[in-house]
C-alpha cells in the first residue's frame, strides 16, 4: 500500500523489491526521504515551464519530486542497468514526462533530448560530481543550454564552488563558477539521510547562469590562466605563471599586480584582467 504522494510505492519497498544495493564504485547514496528530495526539486525554482536534466537518479526519489513538482518533462542519466526497471515503473506513472538514457554521463550528451527552458537538477555521483560541474561551466559557447544546476555535491566541493578570494576553499572550481554564475550553498544535508550514509556532510549548491560572464576574458586563456596559478597553489605568482608569456614578473607588475601574491589572494576580476593581457600579448 502506497503512503506516497505520488501513489507509487515507498522507496524502502522498491529497493527491497528489486534487491537494490548501492553501489560503492558508482559512487552511490541513496536518498529515501521524499520529503528531502521534495526540498531539493523546490529550490530549482518553478518547472512546470523546464525540462529537467537529472544525472544519476538511482531509485528515483529525486526523480519521482522533480515530476511531482511539475517538470513538464524529466530526462534521466542512468548508467546502473539495476535500476532501469525502478525508473520504467516511475514513468509509466507520469505518461509521456519522463525520458531515461541508459548511459555514461560522461560520454552522453543529453541536449538533443531536452527543449529550453533546461534545468539541471542532480543528487551528482560523489566520483563524477566535479567533472560533470566543471563540463557543464565550459561549454563551446556562452550562454550554456541549461538556466540553472541545483546539485548535491560533498560540503567540501560545495564550498570550494562558492568560496571567496583568500580562503583556503578558494580555487579552480570557485573561480570557474563564479565567473559565469550567481553560485551559493542552499542546504546541508547529513549522512544519516541516505543509504548508506556516506563519511561526509552534504550540500545542495545552486547556481544560476549569467547571460554574460562577470568580467569580459577569453575562456579559455582565463583556464590556462588560472589552472597553472593553482596547480602549484602555494607558488608565487611570478613562478607558477612563468612561461606563459616572456617577461611575465614584468607584465604582472605592468597591470598592477604584486608577482610574490598566491593565487588565492587574486580577484575574479584580477584573473580575468591578467587573461586579457596574456591575450593581447599572445596577439601581438
Amino acid at each position: 500500500m502506497s503512503n506516497a504522494p505520488d501513489g507509487l510505492p515507498p522507496l524502502r519497498e522498491v529497493i527491497a523489491a528489486h534487491g537494490l544495493s548501492a553501489n560503492k564504485a558508482l559512487g552511490q547514496n541513496f536518498l529515501f526521504d521524499l520529503n528531502l528530495t521534495g526540498k531539493i526539486a523546490r529550490r530549482a525554482g518553478d518547472l512546470t515551464a523546464c525540462d529537467v536534466l537529472e544525472i544519476g537518479p538511482g531509485p528515483g526519489g529525486l526523480t519521482r519530486a522533480l515530476l511531482m513538482e511539475g517538470a513538464r518533462k524529466v530526462v534521466a542519466v542512468e548508467r546502473d542497468a539495476r535500476c532501469l526497471p525502478i525508473l520504467d515503473d516511475i514513468s509509466a506513472a507520469y505518461p509521456g514526462r519522463l525520458q531515461v538514457l541508459h548511459g555514461d554521463a560522461l560520454k552522453l550528451d543529453p541536449a538533443a533530448h531536452l527543449d529550453p527552458p533546461v534545468r539541471i537538477v542532480a543528487n551528482l555521483p560523489y566520483n563524477v560530481g566535479t567533472e560533470l560541474l566543471v563540463n557543464w561551466l565550459t561549454p563551446p559557447s556562452w550562454p550554456p543550454f541549461w538556466q540553472s544546476l541545483t546539485l548535491m555535491f560533498q560540503k567540501e566541493v560545495a564550498e570550494r564552488i562558492t568560496a571567496p578570494p583568500g580562503s583556503r576553499a578558494y580555487g579552480r572550481l570557485s573561480l570557474l563558477a563564479q565567473w559565469r554564475c550567481d553560485a551559493k550553498i542552499v542546504f546541508e544535508i547529513p549522512p544519516q539521510a541516505f543509504t548508506p550514509p556516506p563519511k561526509v556532510t552534504s550540500a545542495v549548491v545552486h547556481l544560476t547562469a549569467l547571460p554574460a560572464p562577470r568580467f569580459p576574458a577569453d575562456a579559455a586563456i582565463l583556464q590556462e590562466v588560472i589552472a597553472r596559478a593553482f596547480n602549484q597553489r602555494r607558488k608565487m605568482l611570478r613562478a607558477s605563471l612563468k612561461g606563459m608569456v616572456p617577461n611575465m614578473e614584468q607584465e604582472l607588475v605592468a597591470i598592477g599586480l604584486n608577482p610574490q601574491e598566491r593565487a588565492e589572494q587574486l580577484t575574479l576580476a584580477q584573473f580575468c584582467t591578467l587573461a586579457r593581457h596574456v591575450q593581447a600579448l599572445r596577439a601581438a
